[in-house]
């Protein structure tokens, strides 16, 4: 079998309490980063003010000044917001959501949370995110009863998190759907077929606003609705997501990158010169880990047959379950035994802490498959830690990588399997590239993917969106 690894975490220095957290931590479930500008698109409101101001937003390079005594949210002060989530779990939509709840409650708006699908037995993972929004002045309500339609209708504004969010309207606020709607911003994150029904998205065209990750997933939302359902999209905002502090702040700080990269390396059994290439992700055909351990396997062969003097490389599985292998990992470490690369391969545990993995590796993986991510958060993550990114030209990843800049983009399917391997072998023989691509990429997420930057999309929509409640109510 491949190398498995389930590291648990030893405490650091004490003067570095964040790092404490990162190491201290023994999360179960992995945080799929749905998870999210260089299109352009005539269908979209970005060719109004609103967009304009969202690309001419330039703050500092490193992020100080102005984003930091000015929080550009700061309008929703005293307004009441409710958020409703299809299921509240450790995937990337609820997760966004709750980031977005926790930068409302910091400007004093008052938020309500509703999870329109929850397990019938008690879950671990539901209630400590419950109680972790509780502790932040969140308001958990029920999903169904008389109370939630009641702040439905007195909320300022209702932020509906993914396609599948819009079963709740007609279960729950049934006849007082006409009232709501105008109010309601449509925070979606899918690219997947399957979510094209109508009993999800049949109110879609008489919301306020749809709030998308990247232009690709717009544009796709615009074809597939029409074309498929008959339905038009409402107006539609392109809002990139941003790092959190937290995780910039673990990126920016060498001490804390070298002592992660130190204790996950000596986990996985690597040592500090070795090149470690990794893909973190939920581990599942449509991520493409099987595509990547083709090309990390022809990527040796191409070292041996050339004769390559090089430190050893290896490829990182971050998103397994130990618990529960899937038919997919199965066949994922069958292929593993079978080429006998179980020395160079390591399976890493789902986890809700990236950053000491993105201390510890040289080159992140973005493997998705298909039309690809709808944005890809964890691309950003690595990019903050300095990782040139090797990904699939399709969906998110395309306007977050520059192609021969940051990172380089291969094919998706399996005509991207020799283009891969090739693209690895040149990243471990050319230093100076690999550190050259993890430099410009750190520079391009401090230019438009920090939080702040984030916050002032949000914010440029949520005020749109509060004109157009206005005017309707």
């Amino acid at each position: 079998m491949a190398k498995q690894s389930s590291t648990g975490l030893i405490p650091g220095q004490k003067r570095w309490p964040l790092i404490i957290i990162l190491l201290c931590s023994t999360a179960i479930v992995f945080f799929i980063r749905a998870s999210f500008d260089s299109c352009n698109s005539q269908n979209y409101i970005e060719n109004n003010k609103i967009n304009a101001e969202m690309h001419s937003f330039q703050p500092s390079r490193t992020g100080k000044g102005s984003a930091e005594t000015e929080n550009p949210l700061s309008f929703m002060k005293s307004k009441l917001v409710l958020l409703v989530s299809h299921e509240l779990s450790l995937s990337g939509g609820p997760l966004l959501l709750m980031e977005l709840a926790f930068l409302l409650r910091a400007v004093g708006t008052k938020v309500v949370w509703i999870t329109n699908q929850k397990p019938t037995e008690l879950d671990e993972v539901v209630y400590s995110l419950e109680q972790k929004m509780m502790d932040r002045g969140v308001q958990v309500l029920s999903s169904k009863g008389q109370e939630a339609v009641d702040i439905a209708l007195k909320a300022d504004l209702v932020i509906l998190n993914t396609a599948v969010a819009g079963k709740w309207l007609d279960a729950v606020l049934k006849e007082n759907v006409p009232r709501v709607v105008p109010k309601i911003l449509w925070w979606i994150h899918e690219m997947r077929g399957h979510y094209f029904k109508l009993e999800y998205v049949k109110h879609l065209p008489l919301v306020a606003g749809a709030m998308i990750d990247s232009h690709t997933t717009a544009e796709y939302w615009k074809n597939r609705t029409h074309d498929r359902l008959g339905i038009k999209m409402p107006d539609t905002y392109v809002v990139h997501l941003g790092n959190s502090k937290d995780l910039m702040e673990v990126a920016e700080d060498s001490v804390a990158r070298r002592i992660l990269r130190e204790h996950i390396r000596e986990s996985l059994g690597v040592r500090k010169d070795d090149l470690l290439f990794a893909i973190i992700n939920s581990v599942s055909r449509g991520k493409g880990q099987d595509l990547f351990l083709r090309s990390f396997y022809e990527s040796l062969q191409l070292i041996q047959e050339k004769k390559l003097q090089m430190p050893p490389i290896h490829a990182v599985i971050v998103g397994s379950d130990m618990n529960a292998q899937t038919k997919f990992e199965t066949e994922l470490r069958n292929f593993v035994a079978e080429k006998k690369i179980q020395n160079c391969v390591h399976f890493v545990n789902k986890t809700l802490n990236v950053a000491p993995y993105l201390a510890s590796i040289d080159v992140l993986v973005q493997n998705s498959q298909a039309r690809g991510e709808c944005f890809g958060r964890i691309t950003i993550e690595a990019m903050a830690f300095q990782l040139p990114v090797l990904g699939t030209a399709a969906g998110g990843t395309m306007e977050i990588v520059v192609n021969g800049t940051t990172g380089w983009l291969h094919p998706a399917g399996k005509e991207g399997i020799k283009t891969l391997a090739n693209n690895i072998v040149e990243l471990t023989t050319n230093v100076e590239t690999r550190l050259a691509m993890g430099k410009k990429g750190y520079e391009r997420v401090n230019e438009m993917f920090l939080e702040h930057h984030m916050s002032h999309r949000i914010s440029l929509v949520l005020k749109d969106v509060l004109k157009k409640a206005k005017s309707k109510a």
